[in-house]
């Protein structure tokens, strides 16, 4: 298979992928390989002493959240004599907003890409403020992991298995048409999966007191459907990995210190370089030299297709990554320079429901000299603060430029 025909393939896995929300379930008993000592994170792979701040800071959470550790100093010494091991989410088929951690009795999304039969998982999300996910580990934060993963995890799961599954595709489609890029804003689609969800939680046997609390978190967490859009995009763009010959890239995520992708052609390895720190808006009494460098697996969004690619449609984002209408509609346009085709059934109102640019290129990026543009938080650079921002950021080219390496060795050029 030449390349062209290697990339409409990867194009048609793509579009083809049906991704389902079937359920949540604890990550040891759902996703492949995990177990009670490793902790996932988002990004490549990286050791210890090469991790951030907000990613040291979620790991330090993440097992005084298991009880492996009762201090943050035994959780440390348990990283660093090697008790506990650090792996990406990406190769457990999962992803994870920010710093991405995942513990073995975390309640995770389950999303079926019913194209394939196969299966992606996000953890839940925590919603604002000092949360795990930007590295924050008080006791607060823990409290509101156990509440979510005793009360808020199984009424979903069970109100989803009330509902047969929830269609994501479509929903994705919806909140794209109401004002969301599906990245950094999902006002809308947090809505349409709160009200979704609604009539069944009423109906799973919650206590009155337990019901107001998850019908609360949905009205106030404008990112709560973020978590399962991420698992939604990772089964979708796992489809369409493992084509030889493709140059389409099938992962993009960060880990606070490098920018990784893979791409479909060359297997599961990495092309990575230092991650580049955010350019945006910052929380009172917070600036650029507070800032970690990029981290996070949401990203998968930007690689099908939605995100920072879908920017024409969420005018209003400007507002919180600091930029202006106009260039929410350059965004979009300028990723159909580097995207193999186009999805129709994420259409676009501002561009007469033009489908959104899908599909990257390495080939594109490189010529053109365009990197993919990506909507962001933006983690305080030590452990224990969490969010202080939100902009933009574009991957380093060089992790594009090495793959294209790869890929012309790989076929002989």
């Amino acid at each position: 298979m030449d390349i062209a025909a290697a990339n409409q393939e990867a194009l048609r896995r793509l579009l083809a992928a049906q991704p389902v929300l079937v359920g949540t379930a604890r990550a040891r008993d759902v996703i492949p390989g995990m177990h009670d000592r490793l902790v996932l994170h988002a990004g490549p792979p990286i050791t210890w002493d090469r991790a951030s701040g907000p990613l040291r800071g979620a790991v330090i959470g993440g097992l005084l959240f298991e009880g492996l550790a009762r201090t943050e100093e035994e959780a440390v010494r348990l990283v660093e004599q090697g008790e506990v091991v650090l792996e990406p989410t990406h190769h457990h088929a999962a992803v994870g907003p920010m710093a991405g951690v995942t513990t073995a009795s975390m309640v995770v999304y389950v999303v079926e890409n019913r194209a394939t039969g196969t299966r992606a998982y996000c953890n839940l999300n925590e919603g604002y403020g000092k949360v795990l996910r930007y590295g924050a580990y008080s006791e607060e934060v823990l409290a509101r992991l156990r509440w979510m993963n005793d009360v808020l995890g199984p009424a979903v799961g069970a109100a989803l298995e009330r509902m047969g599954g929830l269609d994501m595709k479509a929903l994705i489609a919806r909140q794209l048409t109401m004002g969301d890029e599906g990245h950094n804003r999902n006002v809308a689609g947090s809505a349409l999966f709160g009200r979704l969800l609604a009539p069944h939680l009423a109906r799973v046997g919650l206590p009155p007191d337990a019901l107001e609390q998850v019908l609360r978190y949905f009205a106030d967490n404008d990112l709560a459907v973020l978590n399962p859009v991420m698992a939604a995009c990772k089964a979708t763009a796992d489809a369409a990995h493992g084509i030889p010959g493709s140059t389409v890239v099938t992962c993009m995520a960060r880990n606070g210190t490098d920018f990784g992708i893979r791409v479909s052609g060359l297997g599961d390895r990495w092309f990575t370089a230092p991650a580049e720190v955010p350019v945006g808006l910052y929380f009172p009494g917070f600036a650029a030299d507070d800032a970690n460098p990029d981290i996070g697996d949401s990203t998968i969004t930007e690689t099908v297709g939605i995100g920072a690619f879908a920017m024409a449609a969420a005018p209003a984002i400007v507002k919180f990554v600091g930029g202006t209408p106009r260039e929410a509609m350059d965004a979009t346009l300028e990723m159909y320079e580097i995207t193999v085709g186009e999805n129709p059934a994420f259409g676009l109102p501002p561009l007469d429901f033009r489908g959104t640019p899908t599909g990257i290129d390495v080939r594109k990026v490189v010529r053109t000299g365009i990197t993919p543009r990506i909507n962001t938080g933006i983690a305080h650079r030590r452990p224990g603060i969490g969010q202080i921002g939100a902009g933009l950021v574009r991957p380093p080219m060089a992790c594009f430029e090495r793959a294209l390496e790869a890929l012309a060795t790989a076929l002989g050029r």
